[in-house]
């Protein structure tokens, strides 16, 4: 859906996952839903449904949002500068939907020493169960 309308967006999203991922919102800390997730599968745009990150990448930061080491696939997210809020960060956003993830930190764990600190509206879980149901089922191997 990356060349959805904004209407079709509205349509499609909460007003939450719209807030956060087409306009560059952050959902509250600790208040959302795969912060403490720690059940075995994979993360998807919630918009164009793009795998994004593996729960096997997943760890706990202390932050209240979903922190990962790495992405899936480098080619599915997109950083970007981002100068808001009087800060320098580094954006993180969906290639294939170009919507607003989260931002990327180097204060992450070995072996990458990066937290990709995602909002949880921006995703999608699908638990190892449903992977090839859903039509991920590629991803499987992650989880043997």
């Amino acid at each position: 859906m990356k060349n959805a309308s904004d209407q079709e967006l509205k349509e499609k999203l909460t007003p939450e996952q719209y807030r956060v991922t087409c306009q560059n919102g952050t959902e509250p800390p600790f208040h959302n839903a795969y912060w403490d997730n720690h059940a075995e599968g994979i993360y998807v745009d919630v918009i164009s449904g793009e795998p994004l990150f593996s729960s096997t990448d997943k760890f706990d930061s202390g932050t209240g949002w979903p922190s990962f080491i790495r992405p899936i696939n480098e080619q599915s997210v997109a950083e970007k500068r981002d100068l808001s809020h009087g800060m320098i960060r580094t954006e993180v956003r969906g290639a294939g939907s170009d919507s607003h993830l989260g931002h990327l930190f180097d204060d992450g764990p070995e072996p990458t020493g990066l937290r990709y600190c995602i909002n949880s509206a921006a995703l999608r879980f699908i638990p190892k169960e449903k992977l090839a149901e859903e039509g991920y089922g590629e991803y499987e191997k992650f989880f043997e």
